[in-house]
């Protein structure tokens, strides 16, 4: 009698059905021509069969959202499975209806399988391994955080990626996981990445190093730069493979192709599709990491997950169908189809494989620090006018994790720039020749500026690198072809003539900058007798009133354009003196001549040094999520004046008094938490009409102050008349008429808000659940800490930072 189980939509068959389960062939048989070639000796290929998440992001499948822990990114119900090519008979090797299986891959001796398992009743995945029968499950890793995407190496270890960085994707809900190693029982676990975002998918080249997805932040936009890159297996050698220069594709799931130096790819269209899903893609390195006619799609269509090269003319894949044998142009033959919602994902071969090579391990545990080389800093791409000797200094910055995340958005990190802070390290040296050598901490993620004698910015580097301790590496140039061996002129460097330079911190400026606490007072002291809100030049405010969701000043100077900074744009490498304080023309109004302005020499660095780590709003952060009125929650606004009585009758004041002129493209912001008219382009230097922005249009500090009041108001009644001028009519001639008063009103609810739940910059200030929450569980806030107790935000992050720290193993 035929025997079957259907267990969340899977067809488990018995050997007497088997036959039935096989899928028609290909009008020419796949399978058949691989087993007879390079599929020959695989009798059986392991799978993992999950059902998807909700969220469409390609990382966001394990643990829970910022905003609501209870509120999960993975699914329950999976199963860890063998199948036999030829009776096509499924073997169930692990079940566990609300668990989790992920990211299975086979030992060299082909008799084990590794992979992440996330027990049902339990929040977060580790590794286990089984026997290729299903006997002899067990547990590798443990703890709070979550543990994917193992790869063996070759010298018995694994690496793997994990969220014990503790940190948050910038710009989604979902927690980071960057690489990892352990030994083969789980035991010595420690980073070999220290990325912001993302660093997974790994898998070992035959040459021993490590092949993985790079998601790439720095000053540059957050969506368009996921590509590959290589290590050594201790985290040494970080460089690009191939992608890096140009944005758009995220490159996922990477392995070798054997007998070539090619690597097969799935390069998922633009941030990335669910589960890793896009066209098959094969990539040869052997153009250099920019040759973008170096990769060729083998499907026309997306949606295909996971590829394992057996030639390039032979691949296993996950599909919607199922899993699927692919050729190497696109053809495909079902293996083992889906049904039901349960998809089946990561088929590998179960068969030995050799071992890679051994690569040696450069890592000196009992180093804080390694060590950088840099050849030449006017060699590279897009240097031109850069005289050899111009550049003194290289500025060193690191960026800075984020503990949570609720938004999905930068805000108010930024106005439509970065999404991330950055810290000031300090500077080091450039020799006479371009050169420069010092040391740096290990285990950071550092990126450099380039700056003259007077520290205007020459060229920034919009990527960054890591150093493991005890290592030293380098680089050619500043934005340097990967594929040049380098300038054939240059002879004994000039800073390896020395020791390496010990970072000099930059003195007098904070190493992360707080706009209302740094920057405000300068403002304050020389700017407001021309640009406040009674006397507003140019029509440019710069007090620090607070909006909606950043002070006047800030969104005013980076609505205009004023900091050229190139950031959350898809380009990179800029002309020299294009980004940075040198490039930005707030610089020019403060310096002397811009009418009698005279800052300080010790002002003026403060405003510079500003621009060059980010000219970021908050300097914490606590700040996201907290303090606005109508902040964002997965990209969506959210009304915080709903419910406000006064908002329905200012709004129909507005339609009543101001709609004859301001219709269309042309709105008037008629709540404090609600985006109308078009939105304001950060960079762009066409004047931005402060009443088309609610950010400028109600004003929380002096609610009277408003824009929004102050622009329909007569002169003679100390209001602008604005419209008076423009539309030839008078809206109010004084402050009691009772439409002005229904406006007034919306302003004063939201000052009353604002100053009862409070931003950042405030006294009293506390953060938002969420983020008490992830500094309770990293052990930085203690579990005892009440409702009432007070939070110092800047101190919360600071331990926070220090301790993600690489420290060496005590002796």
């Amino acid at each position: 009698m035929k025997r079957f189980l259907i267990v969340l939509g899977l067809v488990i068959l018995s050997a007497a059905g088997a036959a039935q389960a096989a899928s028609a062939p290909a009008p020419a048989n796949l399978l058949d021509k691989a087993l007879a070639g390079p599929m020959a000796g695989v009798d059986d290929i392991v799978f993992a069969a999950r059902r998807m998440g909700s969220d469409g992001h390609w990382y966001a499948n394990f643990s829970y959202f910022g905003p609501d822990a209870n509120r999960k990114a993975y699914t329950e119900g999976a199963r860890l499975c063998r199948m036999n090519l030829r009776s096509r008979q499924v073997t169930v090797l692990l079940d566990d209806p609300k668990g989790g299986v992920r990211d299975p891959v086979v030992h060299y001796d082909g008799k084990k399988i590794l992979f992440s398992y996330r027990k049902g009743g339990t929040d977060s995945y580790h590794l286990y391994e089984i026997n290729a029968d299903g006997s002899g499950l067990r547990q590798l890793t443990d703890g709070q955080y979550d543990d994917i995407e193992p790869v063996y190496l070759p010298d018995g270890d694994i690496v793997f990626g994990s969220s014990r960085c503790r940190r948050w994707v910038n710009c989604w809900l979902t927690q980071v996981a960057v690489l990892y190693r352990c030994g083969p029982d789980g035991q010595n676990i420690r980073p070999i990445s220290s990325n912001n975002d993302h660093d997974n998918t790994p898998w070992v080249l035959p040459d021993g190093r490590i092949l993985y997805m790079r998601w790439e932040y720095v000053d540059r936009s957050q969506v368009h730069y996921h590509h590959l890159w290589t290590s050594n297996p201790d985290g040494t050698g970080q460089t690009v493979y191939y992608g890096n220069f140009h944005p758009g594709i995220v490159m996922l799931d990477a392995k070798p192709i054997p007998g070539t130096d090619k690597v097969v790819s799935i390069f998922s269209p633009g941030h990335g599709a669910k589960e890793h899903a896009g066209p098959v893609t094969i990539v040869d390195p052997n153009g250099g990491p920019d040759a973008l006619s170096m990769a060729r799609q083998i499907t026309r269509q997306g949606g295909w997950r996971d590829p394992y090269p057996f030639s390039e003319d032979c691949f296993l894949v996950a599909g919607p169908q199922g899993i699927l044998l692919m050729d190497g142009q696109g053809a495909t033959q079902v293996l083992l189809a889906k049904t039901g919602d349960v998809d089946l994902h990561e088929p590998r071969p179960l068969v030995s494989h050799p071992r890679e090579r051994i690569v040696p391990s450069r890592v000196e545990l009992a180093q804080p620090t390694g060590r950088l080389v840099l050849s030449d800093v006017t060699f590279g791409r897009n240097m031109a006018g850069v005289k050899p000797g111009e550049i003194k200094k290289l500025l060193v910055l690191e960026t800075l994790p984020q503990p949570v995340h609720f938004s999905g958005g930068m805000e108010p990190i930024s106005l439509g720039g970065t999404f991330i802070l950055e810290r000031i390290i300090g500077t080091v040296p450039v020799e006479p020749d371009g050169s420069a050598y010092f040391e740096v901490p290990a285990l950071r993620s550092v990126f450099f500026v380039a700056m003259d004698a007077s520290d205007n910015a020459i060229k920034r580097m919009q990527s960054f690198c890591t150093v493991q301790p005890g290592e030293t590496t380098g680089c050619l140039g500043c934005h340097e072809q990967r594929t040049s061996a380098g300038s054939p002129t240059r002879g004994n460097l000039m800073a390896l003539a020395r020791a390496p330079s010990k970072i000099e911190p930059v003195k007098d400026v904070p190493d992360v900058f707080d706009f209302p606490r740094d920057i405000q007072p300068i403002l304050d002291r020389h700017c407001l007798k021309c640009h406040d809100c009674d006397k507003r030049d140019g029509d440019v405010i710069l007090s620090g009133d607070r909006g909606p969701m950043y002070s006047h000043s800030y969104f005013t100077i980076l609505s205009r354009g004023l900091v050229a900074d190139g950031r959350n744009k898809p380009e990179s490498n800029y002309p020299p003196r294009a980004l940075g304080a040198s490039a930005s023309r707030l610089m020019k109004y403060l310096d002397p001549g811009h009418y009698d302005v005279k800052l300080s020499a010790h002002e003026l660095k403060f405003v510079r040094f500003w621009i060059e780590s980010g000219a970021v709003y908050p300097g914490t952060y606590a700040a996201p999520g907290s303090g606005m009125v109508g902040s964002y929650v997965e990209n969506t606004l959210v009304r915080t004046d709903a419910d406000w009585p006064s908002v329905p009758a200012s709004r129909e004041a507005i339609r009543r008094r101001c709609g004859s002129c301001h219709q269309g493209d042309d709105p008037v912001p008629w709540s404090p938490s609600v985006d109308v008219g078009p939105s304001v382009i950060v960079g762009q230097k066409a004047k931005v009409k402060a009443w088309l922005s609610r950010h400028l249009a109600f004003n929380l500090t002096r609610p009277e102050k408003s824009l929004l009041l102050l622009g329909p108001l007569a002169k003679a009644a100390g209001g602008y008349g604005t419209c008076e001028a423009q539309a030839q009519q008078q809206v109010f001639a004084g402050a009691g008429d009772p439409d002005y008063q229904k406006i007034l009103a919306v302003a004063q609810d939201a000052k009353k808000w604002l100053d009862t739940y409070k931003r950042f910059d405030m006294p009293g200030f506390r953060p938002n659940e969420p983020y008490i929450r992830e500094m309770k569980r990293y052990g930085i806030l203690p579990l005892t800490l009440g409702a009432g107790d007070p939070v110092d935000p800047y101190a919360t992050d600071r331990a926070y930072w220090r301790a993600l720290w690489y420290e060496p193993p005590a002796r």
